[in-house]
């Protein structure tokens, strides 16, 4: 079991993170585009939860898994592609020199100046962003905001799984040889 989660984890946080880079260059300016392609790559990434039990009950367990192991190994591959996620992207700052903040600063400011706000809330906004920058200084805190934001898709993906795969009608093994 703890080859397959890691086996899995690895391509899922290897996936995730390509992904991500992609979705980078793609969305420089992020907006609904960059969310939807970020939330995407997860989705993609995180599909090797699935194949990863899957194979864990088909190979391993003769096609038979019940609901709270198929769980346990989905979470254990989730964990592994999110903490691969949550380092894809602190390598990310690194080459960037930690620009990120300031650059999504930026934007956001320019974003609410040109959709016509006042220039009270533009202010507002930007000591709203002043505060995110310090939080997301803290190296700690910004692991955390990194997990959160896989931490949907880490949590849904293995939890469909195991309610599809621990009914071992769902997608049978094939018989060797058939």
């Amino acid at each position: 079991m703890g080859r397959i989660i890691l086996v899995y984890g690895v391509i899922a946080g290897v996936t995730v993170a390509a992904l991500m880079r992609v979705a980078m260059t793609l969305f420089p300016e992020g907006g609904t585009g960059g969310m939807v392609a970020g939330f995407s790559s997860m989705i993609i990434a995180l599909s090797f939860v699935f194949i990863g039990v899957k194979r864990y009950r088909d190979i391993e367990l003769g096609g038979v898994i019940r609901f709270w192991k198929a769980l346990g190994v989905g979470f254990g591959i989730a964990a592994i592609a999110s903490c691969l996620y949550v380092a894809a992207w602190e390598a990310y700052l690194y080459s960037t020199n930690y620009t990120f903040m300031d650059e999504y600063t930026r934007i956001a400011l320019e974003q609410a100046q040109k959709s016509g706000k006042s220039a009270s809330e533009v202010a507002a906004l930007g000591k709203e962003m002043e505060g995110f920058k310090a939080l997301y200084a803290n190296p700690l805190s910004r692991f955390a905001v990194t997990f959160m934001e896989i931490s949907p898709v880490a949590i849904v993906m293995p939890i469909i799984s195991a309610a599809l795969l621990c009914k071992s009608s769902f997608m049978p093994a094939k018989a060797a040889g058939a």
